[in-house]
């Protein structure tokens, strides 16, 4: 805050009002979670939801406030790594936020899929390679800080639902390389490889998750308030994981995915059996943190990483439901897209909610105070002037 001139109050109040703009902003940047592209993710795969349902307009709609998404969040994270990188550091050290950076790779990825329906074929194979680029960079560098150079010991103790992130990002760079094999004259063998390849290391990955997370429930126990957003991520990992193998089963004829169809398309119904299994325990662990122990329900970041399961099950139950002729999937993945666009307004409308009251308020708040801090007179006004004259002094006295 700048010093406030010496002839006066009104000099005080402009530099307050004027740093109390801005205040909510930059705490902003740089608390900004590092999950927080899971917005674009959700956004993304809801557009494309109401793409397969016939719901055109709102799917354009989605689409342009996904683009919007992925630009802000992209020049804000930008900032944060110019003006804050030692809190950007902070959060690669710990396991608790770190592989929420993988949110960066399938939001990349989610939207470039969803580009892809409407042809724009450049600007998505851009995206791949992108998001192809970051998973591979990300992917050694989140396990070495987050998991062997942390001070967070012992590591298993902060496994949680973030961990998956990692899973939906592989998944996720094999939907959009499936979705663009077909489509491209040239690359297309490239694609297939690294479709079938990604898909792959995504389902040991999903394994390897699995195993840390469960172990961490066993040996450290879960308390209402462990139980964060992000472990619907494990259903949705599952879902992304049908999708992928469902884009690869419709794949054009390449060695890669001859040799491999049988095995991801059998793959798939089993992982999307696995995920329709964890929707009841899902639900139940927020009954149990919301209702048994009033945990109140607040919007935070994360929420978009429920909001994105919902979204990804219903794509992927479409998916693999006319890939394997099986209607019933198909019918289920069709109902449960309509209540993910549901819960996408009531979180969108929440999110508006909470940056008007932390962006707004915040300013308003430091800018009333500012107000009464400057109503009240100077110390240098409100004292009387020192007389010369001792005597004066004392006849006032």
């Amino acid at each position: 805050m700048s010093r406030a001139p010496a002839g006066g109050s009104g000099g005080r109040l402009v530099s307050l009002t004027d740093t109390a703009g801005t205040t909510g902003v930059h705490e902003a940047v740089r608390t900004l979670h590092p999950g927080y592209f899971a917005l674009v993710m959700a956004t993304g795969i809801v557009s494309i939801a109401m793409h397969n349902h016939g719901a055109y307009p709102l799917s354009v709609a989605l689409l342009w406030l996904a683009c919007g998404a992925f630009a802000v969040l992209l020049i804000v994270t930008a900032v944060r790594i110019i003006a804050f990188r030692a809190d950007l550091i902070a959060d690669l050290q710990d396991p608790r936020r770190a592989f929420g950076s993988f949110t960066f790779v399938a939001a990349a990825d989610v939207l470039g899929t969803r580009l892809a329906v409407d042809s724009h074929y450049r600007i998505a194979s851009a995206l791949l390679l992108v998001g192809w680029l970051a998973w591979l960079v990300l992917g050694y560098v989140v396990p070495w800080t987050a998991c062997l150079r942390t001070t967070h010991r012992p590591v298993l103790k902060y496994a949680n639902g973030t961990w998956f992130i990692w899973v939906v990002a592989s998944e996720s760079v094999a939907v959009l390389a499936a979705a663009l094999e077909p489509e491209l004259e040239t690359g297309r063998r490239e694609l297939a490889l690294l479709a079938v390849f990604s898909w792959s290391v995504g389902v040991f990955l999903y394994a390897a998750a699995g195993i840390f997370v469960g172990a961490r429930m066993l040996l450290y126990g879960l308390k209402p308030e462990d139980l964060t957003p992000p472990y619907w991520v494990s259903m949705g990992a599952t879902a992304i994981t049908v999708v992928a193998g469902a884009r690869i089963v419709e794949m054009a004829h390449a060695p890669m995915v001859d040799a491999t169809r049988g095995l991801v398309a059998g793959t798939s119904v089993v992982f999307w059996a696995f995920g329709t299994w964890l929707i009841p325990p899902l639900i139940a662990a927020g009954i149990w943190k919301h209702v048994v122990h009033r945990i109140p329900l607040r919007y935070e970041a994360p929420l978009w990483s429920v909001v994105f399961p919902l979204g990804m099950y219903g794509v992927g139950g479409d998916y693999l439901g006319k890939a394997d002729h099986l209607p019933i999937v198909e019918s289920i993945g069709a109902h449960e897209s309509w209540i993910a666009l549901a819960a996408w307004a009531i979180t969108f409308v929440a999110m508006l909610h909470h940056l008007a009251t932390t962006l707004g308020g915040s300013a308003s708040r430091r800018s009333t105070r500012a107000a009464r801090s400057s109503s009240c007179p100077d110390s240098s006004a409100s004292t009387p002037p020192a007389s010369a004259d001792p005597s004066s002094a004392s006849h006032q006295h």
